[in-house]
């Protein structure tokens, strides 16, 4: 229970972290996904409740905002700090400066604001038929991406809280990170959540490698890019889906 609790508290607002964290903190990982899903779990239900209401487009800005508060904008800073170092400059040391100084540069207001029209105008576009699965599958599969970044690709950094996440790490850790992603994308989407899974691995490994070029491994804030830059891909293929491959979400097990 306290590498879950590690998880919750590291990736969302709630305050569960235990007083003293463990030596090593890869096994926490595991629970990424678990994480992920439950969130994904509260945007279904909060926009079942919005639709009543309001429409898809303000409905989706205002999920999309809860999330960023969920996760206190944890992600989402990440891959602004990101947008500003790794665009913004020409050395290592000096990307690795850019990630600690607090203000906000010109690529990361440009970033920023792409990332979050992307973002709401992919999950306005998908209609009720498919909502439900998507939001449910999406900080899911976001969160298996960090995890993958986690254990591919070293940290960047000697010291900083993701270098615990190394500790302990192994590549037998993978499978058991994979079990609940791949059951639940099957289940709640059919073909469609398979491959949004593979999706989610493809942006981890690609995006994570071109951070890992530039920094000589990944950083927190990397991991809140791989994070976001995973949700974009998602939503886009979503949206991609219902236009052109509707047969992609048929499953087994249907929500909504």
């Amino acid at each position: 229970m306290t590498h879950l609790r590690v998880a919750v508290s590291f990736l969302t607002i709630l305050p569960v972290g235990p007083k003293q964290l463990p030596a090593r903190l890869a096994p926490s990982v595991l629970y990424f996904p678990l994480v992920g899903l439950v969130l994904g779990c509260a945007l279904w239900g909060l926009d079942t409740g919005l639709r009543e209401v309001f429409p898809s487009g303000l409905s989706s800005a205002i999920v999309l905002v809860f999330l960023i508060a969920a996760t206190r904008a944890l992600h989402v800073d990440g891959f602004l700090d990101c947008c500003d170092a790794l665009f913004g400059a020409h050395t290592r040391e000096r990307r690795l400066e850019i990630l600690r100084d607090p203000h906000v540069g010109a690529f990361a207001v440009i970033g920023g604001a792409a990332l979050l029209l992307v973002q709401w105008s992919s999950l306005a576009a998908l209609p009720d038929a498919v909502r439900p699965e998507v939001l449910l599958l999406m900080p899911c599969l976001s969160r298996l991406a960090i995890a993958v970044g986690i254990f591919r690709f070293p940290y960047a950094r000697k010291e900083g809280l993701g270098a615990a996440f190394q500790l302990g790490k192994s590549w037998a850790l993978i499978p058991a990170a994979l079990v609940l992603p791949l059951a639940a994308g099957a289940l709640l989407a059919g073909w469609a959540g398979l491959i949004f899974v593979a999706i989610a691995i493809g942006v981890a490994v690609l995006l994570g490698a071109w951070i890992a070029r530039l920094l000589g491994g990944l950083t927190g804030d990397g991991y809140g890019a791989i994070n976001e830059v995973t949700m974009v891909a998602l939503l886009a293929a979503a949206a991609a889906f219902v236009e052109r491959a509707p047969q992609l979400f048929d499953a087994p097990l249907a929500i909504g």
